[in-house]
């Protein structure tokens, strides 16, 4: 079993409010856990209304699945035009992993 775990830091765009961040992230992690079958939340910044910390986390047997779900993810965020996509970070664990 290989566990993926993505972190995106996000800059987001005309925002001036918690709730305005609210209504541009929750799309973005909906589609995400629905077009790739993972387990998405925003995860970090949660105080500031222009910074967004998504996280992204995918288990398959396969560790060639996982980089390329995870992959995936990753570009669709970066192609979203209301977003700038600032890091990216991937980590995989995988059964050699203690």
């Amino acid at each position: 079993m290989y566990v993926g775990a993505l972190e995106l830091d996000l800059l987001l765009g005309d925002v001036h409010s918690l709730k305005q961040k609210r209504s541009a992230v929750r799309p973005v992690v909906a589609e995400l856990r629905k077009r790739f079958e993972v387990s998405a939340a925003e995860a970090g910044h949660l105080d500031l209304h222009r910074r967004a910390l998504i996280g992204v986390a995918a288990v398959a047997a396969d560790a060639e699945h996982v980089r390329d779900v995870l992959a995936a993810c990753e570009r669709l965020v970066a192609g979203r035009p209301e977003l700038e996509l600032l890091s990216a970070r991937h980590r995989l664990l995988g059964p050699d992993d203690d």
